[in-house]
């Protein structure tokens, strides 16, 4: 079968009650942007905004892009006040080049890294920073491998389904210098992610993040891929009755060179 791209789709309010880990994490990450008032901030990737209303409440003017226009819906509806806009982070460009680039959890969804870091570099003024936080190699390793295992048992399996971008720190602060970035901080770190609503976790994660394997399914596949890939991760994820989710994040702080 032929699979289109472009087939995660995401119900935003599920997304807010399901996954609030996304954004609580993404709070130590506004700590290392440490925005100031009167800065323009680009988030790059911004879901559903709460990150960017955290990030305005420093006095810095924010603007949200999203490729998902539900989680741009959602976020214009929740702060209406901010500014977002429905783009692609992988092309994206601005007349007017911000102080700081704030991204968290988004840009492993964008698997075009070198046009993703070259509209960064254009999108921010020399001197101005780019803080991110993002899976990095090794990332949810094995909820990957069950989707493929799984897809591929029933002759169902493409690369082409695999929605995510999961660098090694070395391959991404060679791109980032490529692109006229100077990296000033860089760490890779695992982060064990327990999921809410017990058994349910793990059937709620992928219903949220997978569904450039599963969208296409009819619903019996779906419920029957989801069983298959709950039974395979749950020696490795399942925790005293609880998913724990194999996370490892790069974060990175990096400075456009003048």
């Amino acid at each position: 079968m032929t699979i289109q791209h472009g087939q995660q789709q995401w119900d935003a309010r599920n997304y807010d009650r399901s996954m609030p880990f996304v954004s609580a994490f993404g709070q130590e990450v506004v700590q290392w942007l440490n925005p100031q008032a009167g800065e323009r901030i680009i988030d790059w990737g911004c879901g559903t905004g709460d990150l960017s209303a955290r990030i305005a409440e420093s006095g810095a003017k924010v603007h949200g892009i999203d490729f998902s226009q539900e989680m741009i819906r959602e976020a214009m509806t929740k702060y209406p006040h901010l500014s977002f806009e429905h783009a692609d982070g992988q092309h994206w460009s601005t007349d007017l080049p911000a102080d700081a680039i704030f991204s968290n959890a988004a840009l492993h969804w964008m698997k075009d890294a070198p046009s993703t870091v070259r509209a960064m570099a254009k999108a921010v003024r020399p001197g101005g920073r780019l803080v991110a936080e993002f899976g990095g190699k090794g990332n949810i390793a094995s909820i990957s491998m069950a989707l493929e295992d799984v897809m591929t048992a029933k002759g169902w399996y493409e690369a082409s389904m695999n929605p995510w971008y999961f660098p090694s720190i070395g391959e991404y602060a060679s791109l980032l210098e490529q692109f006229g970035f100077r990296v000033m901080q860089a760490i890779h770190f695992d982060r064990p992610t327990s999921l809410q609503y017990g058994e349910q976790g793990m059937v709620n994660w992928l219903d949220t993040f997978a569904g450039s394997y599963l969208n296409h399914l009819t619903k019996e596949q779906r419920v029957n891929v989801i069983h298959n890939v709950v039974e395979q991760t749950r020696p490795h994820l399942m925790k005293e009755g609880q998913w724990v989710v194999d996370y490892s994040r790069i974060r990175v702080y990096a400075v456009r060179n003048g």
